[in-house]
């Protein structure tokens, strides 16, 4: 049978200094998680015991010891915010073709582009890796792609689809298109 997972032994300035994280209320939740399984575990806390009081599961608690066996560093989390990812010039004009284009030339069964389904589609045909609808948004004003909607103007022969400003479809420049609607008594 495997040995049990214990935290290396910890002298009384490192405990200090993990009472320190755990009472502050500051910082990082991760950290602050992480200084409370090292001291419950130097203080003979069982794995399952640690897990089922920082709300995680006993693999986790094994890692966090296990990393924990040379210094305090592993306390810390190393992943850390960044820049969102920018897009390469073909990708950029590809978002726009399609930003431009009807979901029904894809093969879509709607008539206009929400900002979750143009990002969704692009993640699906492999366009981009990921967007979000907030980057996507900011993209396409960088391009010039506002959003303009489509609205049916219907004539004696039946609804022809125009674009207006009143629909959700994405047009390249929205200053020219000028509404006109036909109400159905007009016919």
């Amino acid at each position: 049978m495997a040995e049990r997972v214990r935290v290396r032994d910890i002298d009384d300035d490192e405990g200090r200094r993990l009472l320190r994280i755990i009472r502050r209320g500051t910082g990082s939740v991760v950290t602050w998680r992480r200084a409370q399984m090292v001291l419950l575990s130097a203080q003979g806390t069982s794995v399952a015991n640690i897990a089922e009081v920082t709300f995680t599961s006993d693999d986790r608690v094994r890692d966090v010891l296990h990393n924990n066996a040379d210094d305090f560093a592993s306390l810390y989390p190393k992943c850390k915010g960044g820049r969102p990812k920018t897009f390469t010039l073909p990708e950029r004009r590809e978002i726009k073709k399609t930003a431009k284009s009807r979901p029904a030339e894809h093969g879509l069964p709607f008539s206009t582009w929400s900002l979750a389904k143009l990002a969704d589609f692009l993640v699906a045909e492999g366009v981009v890796d990921d967007i979000s609808h907030e980057g996507l948004r900011v993209l396409l004003r960088e391009e010039g792609v506002s959003p303009v909607a489509q609205v049916e103007e219907y004539s004696r022969v039946g609804p022809v689809l125009r674009s207006s400003a009143h629909s959700r479809s994405y047009s390249a420049d929205c200053s020219t298109v000028h509404p006109s609607v036909a109400g159905r008594d007009e016919w």
